[in-house]
């Protein structure tokens, strides 16, 4: 194990990310527990050694631990993390929260903003614990399939505490996935979130055919927005740039195991949402996210064309040409022009 990491770790939630991370920390030596919201979906796990609803074809480690008790899940964690869909958390922390040892921190690997308390997910922990523990959100271009695979990747860990960033960064840095350390907290949750509204839009493009050419313009336009949204809330421009801002976009908008891009891809070939939900296993966070931001978008004073068009498919039934049509005939202005698209 890295000097200076965590030697004992908690974590929450038996999803694709958990079980790669899981499969990390124990191939380090770590003491590695994981707790699931099913206990009988997790003790189907733990038989098959394979998470094979959410990570499918990859063996996880005989040293991994699985408690489905709350009780002992982390009692003795010096790290949790905090696996869980973000709209779904507030429920598990609620369920957890008189277990969660004082002073142990939590970090999240979720990436979404809640919807109507519009919260981003340290946010939501820190909502119902309290200021009881230290928190740090984990984030990047780690699609859990090729981390499984120990394709090299890289994250970023972000706190405002800056020693627990660091204990982050070595725990979870291994010979195929480097970490970085960040103090802007609010900019990298909300990069996180935000890439997935945009990888829906890249995904139309992709289902509609609309070609190489609009899925590059709809990426420098989808990194202007989400800018500028983070900047008027607090956020650094800096963090935009980096991995867990264009590096994520990137990922997400271009990857056919992108989770949120194929969602949109189907969408743009002619199923509904229902239809498009249905067809995969594991939460898009993409749709629910894009009303949390198309409601922080009013509440800023934000303009965010791109946000705005995927909303109004997916939830006012507007026809996909006809929001690509819209998109395209906006008044014409300067690339650099000061708070627009």
């Amino acid at each position: 194990m890295e000097t200076g990491g965590y030697g004992n770790v908690a974590i929450i939630g038996d999803g694709g990310m958990g079980s790669v991370l899981s499969i990390l920390l124990c191939e380090k030596g770590i003491v590695t527990r994981m707790w699931g919201y099913d206990a009988e979906q997790l003790a189907q796990i733990k038989g098959r050694r394979e998470n094979w609803k959410f990570l499918p074809g990859y063996r996880l480690p005989e040293s991994l631990v699985f408690e489905s008790r709350d009780d002992r899940a982390l009692a003795q964690a010096q790290l949790i993390v905090s696996a869980v869909p973000c709209q779904y958390m507030r429920r598990v922390w609620h369920r957890l929260a008189k277990h969660v040892p004082v002073g142990v921190p939590i970090v999240s690997v979720a990436k979404g903003i809640e919807n109507d308390t519009l919260l981003r997910p340290t946010q939501i922990i820190s909502d119902v614990l309290g200021e009881r523990t230290a928190l740090a959100a984990l984030s990047g271009p780690t699609i859990a399939d090729e981390l499984a695979r120990r394709l090299p990747a890289t994250a970023c860990v972000a706190a405002q505490d800056e020693a627990l960033a660091r204990k982050v960064q070595y725990t979870f840095t291994c010979p195929w996935l480097r970490v970085y350390t960040n103090t802007d907290l609010t900019g990298v949750e909300l990069a996180g979130a935000m890439k997935n509204v945009i990888a829906i839009a890249a995904g139309i493009i992709d289902g509609v055919g609309a070609g190489d050419n609009a899925k590059a313009a709809l990426l420098a336009r989808g990194l202007a927005e989400i800018t500028r949204l983070g900047l008027a809330m607090g956020a650094r421009e800096s963090t935009f740039a980096g991995l867990t801002g264009l590096g994520d976009l990137v990922t997400t908008c271009i990857s056919p195991k992108g989770r949120n891009r194929s969602f949109g891809e189907r969408i743009g070939g002619g199923q509904t949402m229902e239809q498009a939900l249905q067809a995969t296993e594991s939460v898009v966070e993409g749709v629910s996210t894009c009303q949390s931001v198309a409601a922080l978008a009013a509440r800023h004073g934000v303009e965010m064309p791109i946000t705005r068009a995927v909303y109004e498919v997916l939830f006012k039934g507007k026809p996909v040409h006809t929001a690509i049509e819209d998109l395209m005939s906006r008044r014409l202005k300067p690339e650099c022009e000061v708070n627009v698209l």
